[in-house]
């Protein structure tokens, strides 16, 4: 094995290199079953995509070491994400790499909206605009690359037809990232005990938020938001098995996305509770919610 092969290999195994349909080049090529990336063979409807819902951000170092060395360059990791903006070209990555880890070591799925990026931290949300045909999607950020040319971000097929362009290799498209509460260099992790961010426990959780009695005032929790009304119905009926609060789906017009239906817990009492149900929904793996107001 020749030293640049070696030292692929070290990274691949560090998580430090993304699977991207840029970077497959990066990758080692016995990991993957196929040799040449491709869309899947079945046709999905981009209508029964779900959107990606900004929510709380966790980080640890999984994907986030920096900087790091891909086929010979080096790259740097942003200490945070505020302030981002670029335009470039995009291109996506489907079946050749699903399945497989991401850089942060979750499973790259090319029916859902994800994205790489060589910079931003992960994860991270970005709005992805097309400025071919000026459809925008937010994204979440899990995976490094793209290594490949000149491209700025690989996005999975999913998202790659949601903007309009699977049917073609790459798209100009202008990037900005979505910053809040939830997010920045401020994890959302730093505000939260840190037993609940090591080992979040739906039961202990559930009896704490078992105990708020007092009356709700106007906050809310957006657990969802889905262009297909079964999806959110689907969730929904999930949510309600663990809190007493209701459960509702609120349809709405969004420019560019036609009607929206998301679903929404509350009123809860105030932060406290809104933090407590936050943690009782990720850790039963029902999305990441964050407060709105109605």
């Amino acid at each position: 094995m020749s030293g640049l092969s070696a030292k692929l290999a070290v990274l691949v195994l560090l998580g430090a290199v993304a699977a991207g349909c840029g970077s497959s080049s990066s990758s080692g090529g016995s990991r993957y079953s196929i040799s040449q990336d491709r869309a899947p063979a079945r046709g999905i409807d981009p209508d029964s995509i779900p959107e990606v819902v900004p929510g709380p951000i966790v980080r640890t170092g999984a994907g986030n070491r920096s900087p790091y060395t891909v086929l010979g360059r080096t790259y740097t990791v942003l200490p945070t994400e505020e302030g981002y903006s670029e335009r470039g070209v995009a291109s996506w990555y489907g079946e050749k790499f699903h399945g497989h880890k991401t850089s942060n070591g979750e499973v790259f799925d090319m029916y859902k909206v994800s994205a790489a990026h060589k910079s931003l931290p992960i994860p991270s949300f970005l709005r992805v605009t097309n400025l071919d045909n000026n459809r925008s999607i937010v994204v979440r950020v899990n995976d490094r690359g793209p290594f490949h040319g000149d491209r700025i971000v690989d996005l999975s097929y999913a998202a790659a037809l949601k903007l309009g362009f699977a049917d073609r290799g790459t798209a100009r498209v202008q990037l900005e990232a979505i910053t809040g509460e939830f997010s920045g260099s401020s994890s959302v992790a730093r505000h939260l005990p840190r037993a609940a961010t090591e080992n979040p426990s739906v039961e202990r959780i559930a009896a704490e938020l078992a105990r708020v009695e007092t009356a709700p005032g106007g906050l809310y929790l957006q657990v969802g938001a889905f262009s297909v009304p079964g999806a959110a119905e689907d969730l929904s009926r999930r949510v309600r098995a663990f809190t007493t609060r209701p459960v509702f789906i609120r349809s709405v017009e969004v420019r560019g996305h036609g009607l929206v239906h998301r679903v929404r817990v509350g009123p809860v009492n105030g932060p406290e509770e809104a933090r407590q149900l936050t943690l009782l929904l990720v850790a039963a793996d029902l999305g990441s919610p964050y407060t709105v107001s109605e």
